[in-house]
């Protein structure tokens, strides 16, 4: 297909696991893709795996999606590259589990910079090009189900995540009129190395609550972003779609 054709996207957290997964089926839609890692090294090493595998092109690029320089910096590569950004992705994250009582003001600062304080300023740096191109653009911010329902020792996260769908739905209405449009997908439990590290006993417990019966793979978030990312959402913005095989409905 060729949903994503000479466009060009930008995908934080793109290194591995689902940010991978999404520039993997971009880049087979034909876009021009950059990848985005706090590791700029393994960026690259994704870069040059994705070279060749689909109609588009592919670049890596460091960043800190907390700094605004390092935002404001990779939407200027992209742009400088491709000549444009049709569409951004904020797909970086982190994780520091534990309990209220064992959380560190650190642990807790640090999932909301990254998360939240990241979305914000790929939003504001994408939309700020998006806006005065004659076709707009479209930019996906990755939730999770842990933003609706909230989970035991997550409290960082379960914030962080229910603070993109609030993000979502505010930048939504200011860009709206440029055509810019911003939509969120809430994933469930999704097969990476992150879940797949999680103890057996509740691993399992977690699959059980899923009337599909299974874990959903990256490359399903993919397609989902895809959609998102493509003129096939043309008149959706300010949405949030829950990809969690019904857990959580």
């Amino acid at each position: 297909m060729s949903l994503l054709q000479g466009r060009t996207a930008i995908i934080t957290g793109a290194a591995q696991g689902i940010g991978l997964s999404i520039a993997e089926a971009f880049t087979a839609a034909g876009a021009n893709v950059v990848i985005a890692d706090i590791d700029g090294a393994r960026a690259d090493t994704a870069a040059t795996h994705l070279k060749g595998t689909g109609a588009g092109d592919s670049a890596g690029a460091a960043c800190d999606v907390s700094s605004a320089d390092d935002m404001n910096a990779l939407v200027e590569l992209a742009v400088s590259r491709f000549g444009g950004l049709d569409v951004f992705v904020n797909n970086a994250g982190i994780t520091r589990d534990a309990t209220m009582r064992k959380m560190s003001e650190e642990m807790f600062d640090q999932v909301i910079s990254v998360h939240l304080r990241g979305a914000w300023l790929g939003t504001r740096a994408a939309a700020n090009v998006m806006r005065e191109q004659p076709g707009g653009g479209s930019i996906v911010n990755i939730s999770s189900i842990s933003g609706k329902v909230g989970l035991a020792g997550q409290t960082n996260y379960s914030a962080a995540k229910a603070g993109i769908v609030g993000l979502t739905k505010a930048a939504a209405k200011e860009v709206g009129f440029a055509n810019v449009r911003v939509n969120a997908i809430q994933p469930g439990l999704i097969r990476t190395a992150m879940t797949e590290a999680l103890p057996n006993d509740i691993y399992e417990s977690r699959v059980k609550d899923i009337p599909l019966g299974r874990a959903g793979e990256p490359s399903e978030i993919a397609q989902v972003a895809l959609f998102l990312a493509s003129d096939m959402s043309s008149y959706m913005t300010g949405a949030v779609l829950e990809v969690t095989g019904g857990r959580h409905t």
